[in-house]
């Protein structure tokens, strides 16, 4: 019989430990424009149309324009992750599928079987009143949100603290996705994440709750060119812009 060298089955229980990670795909796939993501989603590709991932999924595009808070349908980018199953697993509407598909529940929304009720939809540039935020580093904001920033990028220091912008959740703390860094994201409630990245110490961990105001990490330059904290709001999975529930500075 032959038996594993000591190497092999270090490598199987480091394979195994990365694995255990699994059920954060999908919040990772919230951040980054490739990799695989959760049942029920979808990630949009070069060329697409919502009619046409409607179609493939056996849904009508008003669907998933509710489902995905969309503004309009034709406002889609490439690297997108869309709900294509309903949220909480409530039946789909007409024109809709049923099945088993229209029964299961994505994973990392919530822990009830209850069916969530959709966010509001926002009119461009409206104001967001359902979370509200503080900033979370002092320091000059370097970069805003809009073309290919999703997020605002806030400079100070090396070790400037991190706060957590509202109350919340540790969904993750690591650093396992290319391009973040030493890596936070916050989930409040249903429809909110907040995303830290650059760090340079991360202050939390996986699960913890947080208040708001609570330090979480320390500025750093960890996958970036200069010492920064990089940080995005998603809405319903899709990033939208954070200074629309941060008071004025």
């Amino acid at each position: 019989m032959s038996r594993s060298l000591p190497f092999q089955r270090d490598a199987r229980r480091s394979w195994a430990a990365r694995l255990s990670g699994a059920a954060l795909v999908l919040l990772l796939a919230a951040c980054a424009s490739t990799g695989p993501v959760g049942p029920g989603y979808y990630r949009v590709q070069a060329g697409d149309t919502l009619s046409q991932i409607a179609r493939a999924h056996g849904r009508s595009v008003s669907e998933l324009v509710r489902w995905n808070n969309l503004s309009s349908a034709n406002e889609i980018d490439k690297g997108q992750v869309l709900r294509v199953d309903p949220p909480g697993g409530t039946a789909a509407s007409s024109g809709g599928s049923g099945g088993s598909a229209a029964k299961s529940k994505p994973a990392g929304h919530g822990s009830s079987g209850s069916s969530q009720p959709a966010s509001p939809k926002l009119a461009p540039g409206e104001p967001i009143t359902d979370i509200k935020l503080i900033w979370p580093a002092p320091g000059t904001v370097a970069r805003g949100y809009g073309g290919q920033s999703r997020g605002v990028s806030i400079v100070n220091q090396p070790g400037t603290p991190i706060i957590a912008a509202a109350a919340g959740t540790v969904a993750y703390a690591s650093n396992g996705l290319r391009g973040y860094g030493n890596l936070i994201i916050v989930r409040h409630g249903s429809t909110y994440l907040t995303i830290y990245a650059h760090n340079r110490k991360l202050l939390v961990k996986q699960g913890q709750s947080v208040k708001q105001g609570q330090t979480i990490a320390e500025m750093g330059d960890s996958d970036s060119k200069r010492v920064e904290l990089y940080f995005e709001l998603r809405r319903g999975g899709t990033a939208v812009d954070p200074t629309r529930a941060l008071p004025p500075r």
